[in-house]
């Protein structure tokens, strides 16, 4: 079944937040977005031998590695949980690439098996909502008001800003608080 077809045509959402980028980056926190809207977030405790450490990722994201020593959960907790939340479900990133390569460190070191399917957001996306895509992000951005960069708050972003994209009569019906986007014949953004 296409993600339109379902009944509140959205997708699940998660996104996870990383030390840094490249090679010995790992998992700091996960957030998913449901497609009812709850919501999930959890900071990761770092292994002893995750020391790689970014800190123009830091700036953006706003942790640092005491905070997840302090307040963040043990990976086989953290896997367990998404696993719970999330088995024998298909979950969406908008950066499968990396959320991917996180996650599974994140398995692999709580050896754990992934009980969820993650797929690439775009592999659902219709070609009018990439069009759409950065003009729609920056309204809810705007929308929303959420003022951190952090895991659950980006799924929700992400999962709003594919709601919104989307041309459906359903999700039109549902949100038209974002009016007409510019250059549209008068339809309202959807």
């Amino acid at each position: 079944m296409a993600i339109n077809e379902s009944k509140s045509c959205l997708p699940i959402v998660i996104d996870v937040e990383a030390s840094g980028f490249g090679q010995g980056s790992y998992p700091i926190e996960v957030g998913f977005i449901g497609s009812d809207g709850a919501s999930f977030c959890s900071l990761i405790r770092p292994q002893q031998h995750w020391t790689a450490w970014d800190t123009e990722a830091a700036k953006v994201h706003g942790l640092n590695r005491d905070v997840l020593s302090e307040r963040g959960r043990e990976v086989r907790d953290v896997a367990n949980m998404l696993n719970h939340h999330l088995a024998g479900e298909t979950v969406y990133s908008d950066a499968w690439g990396q959320d991917y390569a996180w996650l599974s460190l994140l398995f692999e070191e709580a050896g754990v098996s992934m009980e969820f399917k993650l797929e690439p957001l775009s592999s659902v996306m219709t070609e009018s909502q990439k069009n759409v895509w950065h003009q729609t992000r920056k309204r809810v951005e705007q929308m929303l008001g959420l003022r951190r960069h952090r895991a659950s708050s980006d799924a929700r972003i992400i999962q709003m800003t594919y709601h919104w994209s989307d041309g459906s009569e359903l999700c039109k019906s549902q949100h038209a608080a974002l009016g007409p986007t510019s250059g549209s014949s008068g339809h309202r953004a959807a």
